[in-house]
Protein backbone atom coordinates (compact mmCIF):
# COMPACT_ATOMS: atom_id res chain seq x y z
CA UNK A 1 0.00 0.00 0.00
CA UNK A 2 2.87 2.12 0.48
CA UNK A 3 3.93 1.74 -2.94
CA UNK A 4 0.56 3.03 -4.08
CA UNK A 5 0.15 5.82 -2.06
CA UNK A 6 3.79 6.61 -2.91
CA UNK A 7 3.39 5.92 -6.70
CA UNK A 8 0.16 8.25 -6.73
CA UNK A 9 1.80 11.47 -4.45
CA UNK A 10 4.91 11.47 -7.26
CA UNK A 11 3.19 11.59 -10.16
CA UNK A 12 1.09 14.07 -8.59
CA UNK A 13 3.52 16.85 -7.38
CA UNK A 14 5.71 16.06 -10.64
CA UNK A 15 2.54 16.95 -12.61
CA UNK A 16 1.39 19.63 -11.37
CA UNK A 17 5.24 21.19 -10.59
CA UNK A 18 6.18 20.16 -14.27
CA UNK A 19 3.04 21.46 -16.40
CA UNK A 20 3.96 25.34 -16.01
CA UNK A 21 7.78 24.48 -16.59
CA UNK A 22 6.42 22.67 -19.90
CA UNK A 23 4.04 25.57 -20.43
CA UNK A 24 6.82 28.49 -20.80
CA UNK A 25 9.21 26.21 -22.65
CA UNK A 26 6.58 25.30 -25.28
CA UNK A 27 4.76 29.18 -25.65
CA UNK A 28 8.59 30.20 -25.73
CA UNK A 29 9.08 27.86 -28.84
CA UNK A 30 5.81 28.97 -30.33
CA UNK A 31 4.56 25.33 -30.25
CA UNK A 32 0.70 25.85 -30.15
CA UNK A 33 -2.09 23.89 -31.15
CA UNK A 34 -3.83 24.16 -34.75
CA UNK A 35 -7.46 24.42 -34.49
CA UNK A 36 -10.17 22.54 -37.09
CA UNK A 37 -11.76 25.39 -38.96
CA UNK A 38 -15.04 24.11 -38.51
CA UNK A 39 -14.98 23.80 -34.72
CA UNK A 40 -16.56 26.64 -32.86
CA UNK A 41 -15.39 30.17 -32.47
CA UNK A 42 -14.90 29.20 -28.67
CA UNK A 43 -12.14 26.69 -30.31
CA UNK A 44 -10.72 29.20 -32.76
CA UNK A 45 -9.70 31.19 -29.51
CA UNK A 46 -7.95 27.45 -28.08
CA UNK A 47 -5.40 28.64 -31.61
CA UNK A 48 -1.83 28.67 -30.13
CA UNK A 49 -2.19 26.70 -27.09
CA UNK A 50 0.28 24.99 -26.25
CA UNK A 51 0.44 21.38 -26.82
CA UNK A 52 2.25 17.57 -26.23
CA UNK A 53 1.23 18.26 -22.51
CA UNK A 54 0.84 14.47 -22.35
CA UNK A 55 4.75 14.38 -22.03
CA UNK A 56 4.66 15.30 -18.86
CA UNK A 57 1.64 12.81 -17.78
CA UNK A 58 4.36 9.93 -18.77
CA UNK A 59 7.14 10.94 -17.37
CA UNK A 60 5.47 11.62 -14.01
CA UNK A 61 4.06 8.56 -14.24
CA UNK A 62 7.07 6.70 -15.06
CA UNK A 63 9.51 8.33 -12.47
CA UNK A 64 6.03 8.08 -10.16
CA UNK A 65 6.62 4.18 -10.91
CA UNK A 66 10.73 3.92 -10.04
CA UNK A 67 10.19 6.20 -6.95
CA UNK A 68 7.47 4.02 -5.50
CA UNK A 69 10.02 1.08 -5.72
CA UNK A 70 13.24 2.51 -3.85
CA UNK A 71 10.75 3.75 -1.24
CA UNK A 72 9.81 0.42 -0.58
CA UNK A 73 12.85 -1.73 -2.28
CA UNK A 74 11.55 -4.19 -4.38
CA UNK A 75 12.23 -4.86 -8.15
CA UNK A 76 9.76 -3.54 -11.12
CA UNK A 77 7.98 -6.44 -12.33
CA UNK A 78 7.52 -7.54 -15.71
CA UNK A 79 4.03 -6.64 -15.83
CA UNK A 80 4.35 -3.32 -14.50
CA UNK A 81 7.18 -2.60 -17.11
CA UNK A 82 5.42 -3.79 -20.17
CA UNK A 83 2.31 -1.64 -19.06
CA UNK A 84 4.71 1.63 -18.75
CA UNK A 85 6.03 0.59 -22.38
CA UNK A 86 3.08 0.69 -24.05
CA UNK A 87 2.30 4.10 -22.20
CA UNK A 88 5.57 5.35 -23.72
CA UNK A 89 5.76 3.61 -26.68
CA UNK A 90 1.86 5.18 -27.98
CA UNK A 91 3.37 8.30 -26.48
CA UNK A 92 6.64 8.12 -29.05
CA UNK A 93 4.06 7.84 -31.76
CA UNK A 94 1.66 10.49 -30.30
CA UNK A 95 4.30 13.06 -29.80
CA UNK A 96 5.58 12.61 -33.56
CA UNK A 97 1.73 13.30 -34.83
CA UNK A 98 1.92 16.54 -32.42
CA UNK A 99 5.48 17.35 -33.79
CA UNK A 100 4.18 17.62 -36.95
CA UNK A 101 0.94 19.35 -36.65
CA UNK A 102 3.16 22.19 -34.52
CA UNK A 103 6.08 22.91 -36.91
CA UNK A 104 3.51 22.74 -40.05
CA UNK A 105 0.49 24.53 -38.07
CA UNK A 106 -2.02 22.47 -39.20
CA UNK A 107 -4.54 20.08 -37.77
CA UNK A 108 -3.47 16.89 -39.44
CA UNK A 109 -0.18 15.38 -38.18
CA UNK A 110 1.10 11.95 -39.16
CA UNK A 111 -0.61 10.07 -41.85
CA UNK A 112 -3.00 7.75 -40.91
CA UNK A 113 -1.03 4.94 -42.03
CA UNK A 114 2.50 5.82 -40.76
CA UNK A 115 0.23 6.67 -37.22
CA UNK A 116 -1.08 3.20 -37.72
CA UNK A 117 1.90 1.50 -38.26
CA UNK A 118 3.47 2.73 -35.17
CA UNK A 119 0.33 2.11 -33.00
CA UNK A 120 0.33 -1.79 -34.44
CA UNK A 121 4.42 -1.90 -34.09
CA UNK A 122 4.11 -0.92 -30.21
CA UNK A 123 1.07 -3.21 -29.64
CA UNK A 124 2.43 -6.23 -31.13
CA UNK A 125 5.56 -6.30 -29.13
CA UNK A 126 3.76 -5.42 -26.44
CA UNK A 127 1.18 -8.63 -26.73
CA UNK A 128 4.05 -11.10 -27.79
CA UNK A 129 5.94 -10.07 -24.92
CA UNK A 130 3.37 -10.04 -22.83
CA UNK A 131 2.43 -14.00 -23.15
CA UNK A 132 5.82 -14.95 -22.31
CA UNK A 133 8.03 -14.69 -19.20
CA UNK A 134 6.01 -16.54 -16.43
CA UNK A 135 6.41 -16.35 -13.18
CA UNK A 136 7.27 -19.24 -9.98
CA UNK A 137 3.61 -19.99 -10.56
CA UNK A 138 3.58 -20.15 -14.07
CA UNK A 139 1.43 -16.75 -14.80
CA UNK A 140 2.33 -14.66 -17.20
CA UNK A 141 1.96 -10.54 -17.23
CA UNK A 142 -1.07 -11.94 -20.10
CA UNK A 143 -3.19 -14.49 -20.64
CA UNK A 144 -4.23 -16.16 -23.83
CA UNK A 145 -7.80 -16.62 -22.39
CA UNK A 146 -10.41 -14.52 -23.42
CA UNK A 147 -11.44 -12.26 -20.36
CA UNK A 148 -14.54 -10.40 -19.08
CA UNK A 149 -14.07 -10.18 -15.24
CA UNK A 150 -11.85 -12.81 -15.23
CA UNK A 151 -10.18 -15.86 -17.40
CA UNK A 152 -12.92 -17.38 -19.15
CA UNK A 153 -12.73 -20.91 -20.27
CA UNK A 154 -11.74 -19.60 -24.06
CA UNK A 155 -8.42 -20.03 -25.00
CA UNK A 156 -7.40 -17.91 -27.88
CA UNK A 157 -4.54 -19.25 -29.94
CA UNK A 158 -1.21 -17.05 -30.02
CA UNK A 159 -1.60 -15.84 -33.30
CA UNK A 160 -5.52 -14.83 -32.39
CA UNK A 161 -4.61 -12.81 -29.00
CA UNK A 162 -2.30 -10.82 -30.48
CA UNK A 163 -4.86 -9.82 -32.87
CA UNK A 164 -7.04 -9.31 -30.37
CA UNK A 165 -4.68 -7.02 -27.80
CA UNK A 166 -4.08 -5.20 -30.44
CA UNK A 167 -7.65 -4.35 -31.53
CA UNK A 168 -8.17 -3.24 -28.01
CA UNK A 169 -5.13 -1.05 -28.02
CA UNK A 170 -5.62 0.86 -30.79
CA UNK A 171 -9.39 0.82 -29.99
CA UNK A 172 -8.90 2.13 -27.05
CA UNK A 173 -6.08 4.70 -27.80
CA UNK A 174 -8.12 6.13 -30.40
CA UNK A 175 -11.30 6.28 -28.23
CA UNK A 176 -9.28 8.84 -25.65
CA UNK A 177 -8.31 10.84 -28.55
CA UNK A 178 -11.61 11.47 -30.02
CA UNK A 179 -12.55 11.79 -26.17
CA UNK A 180 -10.11 14.47 -26.02
CA UNK A 181 -11.71 17.51 -27.35
CA UNK A 182 -12.70 19.81 -24.71
CA UNK A 183 -10.75 21.23 -21.90
CA UNK A 184 -10.20 18.61 -18.88
CA UNK A 185 -12.58 16.24 -20.66
CA UNK A 186 -10.38 13.49 -21.03
CA UNK A 187 -7.91 13.80 -18.18
CA UNK A 188 -10.89 13.64 -15.86
CA UNK A 189 -12.36 10.64 -17.09
CA UNK A 190 -9.11 8.91 -17.29
CA UNK A 191 -8.20 9.17 -13.63
CA UNK A 192 -11.30 7.74 -12.76
CA UNK A 193 -10.35 4.45 -14.93
CA UNK A 194 -7.11 4.59 -13.78
CA UNK A 195 -8.05 5.08 -10.44
CA UNK A 196 -10.64 1.70 -10.84
CA UNK A 197 -7.71 -0.23 -11.90
CA UNK A 198 -5.90 0.81 -8.86
CA UNK A 199 -9.24 -0.83 -6.74
CA UNK A 200 -8.73 -3.98 -9.48
CA UNK A 201 -4.99 -4.25 -8.53
CA UNK A 202 -5.55 -4.21 -4.81
CA UNK A 203 -8.44 -6.41 -4.99
CA UNK A 204 -6.75 -9.39 -6.84
CA UNK A 205 -3.76 -8.91 -4.95
CA UNK A 206 -6.23 -9.87 -1.40
CA UNK A 207 -7.34 -12.07 -2.97
CA UNK A 208 -4.86 -13.67 -5.29
CA UNK A 209 -4.69 -17.36 -5.46
CA UNK A 210 -1.13 -17.62 -3.86
CA UNK A 211 -2.52 -15.39 -0.57
CA UNK A 212 -6.21 -16.59 -0.49
CA UNK A 213 -6.72 -19.63 -2.47
CA UNK A 214 -9.93 -21.22 -3.22
CA UNK A 215 -13.03 -20.80 -6.25
CA UNK A 216 -13.18 -16.92 -6.10
CA UNK A 217 -8.98 -16.12 -6.41
CA UNK A 218 -7.35 -14.48 -9.06
CA UNK A 219 -5.02 -15.56 -11.13
CA UNK A 220 -3.04 -12.47 -12.18
CA UNK A 221 0.77 -11.67 -11.98
CA UNK A 222 1.63 -8.81 -10.25
CA UNK A 223 -1.39 -7.47 -9.13
CA UNK A 224 0.28 -4.88 -6.84
CA UNK A 225 2.65 -3.37 -9.38
CA UNK A 226 -0.27 -3.09 -11.55
CA UNK A 227 -1.91 -1.07 -8.84
CA UNK A 228 1.41 0.75 -8.49
CA UNK A 229 1.27 1.46 -12.03
CA UNK A 230 -2.38 2.91 -12.10
CA UNK A 231 -1.77 5.01 -9.08
CA UNK A 232 1.18 6.41 -10.73
CA UNK A 233 -1.37 7.54 -13.75
CA UNK A 234 -4.04 8.49 -11.46
CA UNK A 235 -1.56 11.20 -9.68
CA UNK A 236 -0.27 12.19 -12.88
CA UNK A 237 -3.38 12.76 -14.74
CA UNK A 238 -4.89 14.67 -11.43
CA UNK A 239 -1.62 17.10 -11.56
CA UNK A 240 -1.93 17.55 -14.90
CA UNK A 241 -5.84 18.57 -14.90
CA UNK A 242 -4.91 21.29 -12.67
CA UNK A 243 -3.88 23.51 -15.87
CA UNK A 244 -5.83 21.57 -18.25
CA UNK A 245 -9.39 22.28 -16.88
CA UNK A 246 -11.00 24.87 -18.70
CA UNK A 247 -10.04 27.34 -19.79
CA UNK A 248 -6.87 25.16 -20.66
CA UNK A 249 -3.09 26.06 -20.31
CA UNK A 250 -1.72 23.09 -22.31
CA UNK A 251 -3.38 20.31 -24.10
CA UNK A 252 -2.41 16.75 -23.97
CA UNK A 253 -2.19 16.49 -27.81
CA UNK A 254 -2.02 12.53 -29.04
CA UNK A 255 1.32 12.53 -27.24
CA UNK A 256 -1.03 12.06 -23.51
CA UNK A 257 -4.52 10.34 -25.27
CA UNK A 258 -2.23 7.81 -27.28
CA UNK A 259 -0.44 6.89 -23.76
CA UNK A 260 -3.74 6.93 -21.49
CA UNK A 261 -5.38 4.81 -24.44
CA UNK A 262 -2.94 2.41 -24.37
CA UNK A 263 -2.02 2.39 -20.82
CA UNK A 264 -6.08 1.44 -20.12
CA UNK A 265 -5.97 -1.42 -22.65
CA UNK A 266 -2.68 -2.79 -21.35
CA UNK A 267 -4.11 -2.64 -17.58
CA UNK A 268 -7.09 -4.17 -18.62
CA UNK A 269 -4.91 -7.28 -20.59
CA UNK A 270 -2.63 -7.64 -18.01
CA UNK A 271 -5.46 -7.83 -14.76
CA UNK A 272 -7.85 -10.30 -17.03
CA UNK A 273 -10.50 -7.58 -17.34
CA UNK A 274 -10.24 -6.97 -21.54
CA UNK A 275 -14.37 -7.09 -21.86
CA UNK A 276 -14.50 -5.10 -18.35
CA UNK A 277 -12.65 -2.08 -20.01
CA UNK A 278 -15.78 -1.83 -22.45
CA UNK A 279 -17.75 -0.75 -19.25
CA UNK A 280 -15.39 1.24 -17.13
CA UNK A 281 -14.21 3.34 -20.10
CA UNK A 282 -18.05 3.43 -21.25
CA UNK A 283 -18.06 7.06 -22.04
CA UNK A 284 -14.49 6.67 -24.16
CA UNK A 285 -16.96 3.81 -25.98
CA UNK A 286 -19.65 6.27 -26.63
CA UNK A 287 -18.29 9.17 -28.49
CA UNK A 288 -16.43 6.20 -30.68
CA UNK A 289 -19.55 5.50 -31.31
CA UNK A 290 -20.70 8.69 -31.71
CA UNK A 291 -17.87 9.00 -35.05
CA UNK A 292 -18.76 5.65 -36.67
CA UNK A 293 -22.84 6.37 -36.61
CA UNK A 294 -21.75 9.42 -38.19
CA UNK A 295 -19.45 8.23 -41.03
CA UNK A 296 -22.50 4.83 -41.40
CA UNK A 297 -25.12 7.31 -41.37
CA UNK A 298 -23.50 10.06 -43.58
CA UNK A 299 -22.77 7.20 -46.45
CA UNK A 300 -26.24 4.91 -45.87
CA UNK A 301 -28.84 8.46 -46.11
CA UNK A 302 -26.76 10.11 -48.77
CA UNK A 303 -25.16 13.03 -47.01
CA UNK A 304 -27.26 13.18 -44.08
CA UNK A 305 -25.96 13.94 -40.63
CA UNK A 306 -27.03 11.65 -37.62
CA UNK A 307 -24.99 14.53 -35.23
CA UNK A 308 -24.60 18.11 -35.49
CA UNK A 309 -20.97 17.06 -35.57
CA UNK A 310 -18.89 13.98 -34.23
CA UNK A 311 -17.72 13.33 -31.80
CA UNK A 312 -20.69 13.58 -29.62
CA UNK A 313 -19.05 16.49 -27.01
CA UNK A 314 -18.93 18.72 -30.26
CA UNK A 315 -22.99 17.91 -31.25
CA UNK A 316 -23.38 19.27 -27.79
CA UNK A 317 -21.64 22.32 -28.10
CA UNK A 318 -23.20 23.29 -31.98
CA UNK A 319 -26.59 22.86 -29.80
CA UNK A 320 -25.30 25.62 -26.91
CA UNK A 321 -23.62 23.95 -24.42
CA UNK A 322 -21.17 25.49 -22.44
CA UNK A 323 -17.86 23.83 -22.66
CA UNK A 324 -17.92 23.20 -18.65
CA UNK A 325 -21.54 22.39 -18.43
CA UNK A 326 -20.60 19.06 -21.22
CA UNK A 327 -17.01 18.24 -19.55
CA UNK A 328 -18.80 17.96 -15.99
CA UNK A 329 -22.19 15.97 -17.00
CA UNK A 330 -19.72 13.98 -19.29
CA UNK A 331 -17.90 13.43 -16.36
CA UNK A 332 -20.74 12.50 -14.51
CA UNK A 333 -21.65 9.50 -17.46
CA UNK A 334 -17.76 8.79 -16.98
CA UNK A 335 -18.60 8.02 -13.02
CA UNK A 336 -21.44 5.96 -13.74
CA UNK A 337 -19.79 3.65 -15.39
CA UNK A 338 -17.04 3.24 -13.39
CA UNK A 339 -19.15 2.67 -10.93
CA UNK A 340 -21.28 -0.11 -12.91
CA UNK A 341 -17.70 -1.69 -14.00
CA UNK A 342 -16.52 -2.07 -9.88
CA UNK A 343 -19.87 -3.20 -9.29
CA UNK A 344 -20.09 -5.56 -12.09
CA UNK A 345 -16.58 -7.25 -10.67
CA UNK A 346 -17.43 -7.29 -6.99
CA UNK A 347 -20.41 -8.77 -7.41
CA UNK A 348 -18.99 -11.48 -9.74
CA UNK A 349 -16.36 -12.29 -7.13
CA UNK A 350 -19.00 -12.20 -4.76
CA UNK A 351 -21.31 -14.84 -6.78
CA UNK A 352 -18.25 -17.26 -7.01
CA UNK A 353 -17.27 -16.75 -3.53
Amino acid sequence: MISILTAGVVGLVVSILGTPLAIRWLVGRGYGQAIRDELSENHQTKRGTPTMGGAVIIVAAVLAYFVAHLVRPSPPTVSGLLVLFLIVGLGVVGFLDDWIKISKQRSLGLRSRAKMAGQVAVAVVFAILAINFPDEQGYTPASQALSVLRETSWMLPAAVFVLWALFLISGFSNAVNLTDGLDGLATGASVMVFGAYTLIGVWQLNQSCGVSPGPSCYEVRDPLDLAVVSAAMVGACFGFLWWNAAPAKIFMGDTGSLALGGGLAGLAITTRTELLLVVLGGLFVLITLSVMLQVGWFKISGGKRLFRMAPLQHHFELKGWGEVTIVIRFWIIAGMFVVLGLGLFYAEWVATA
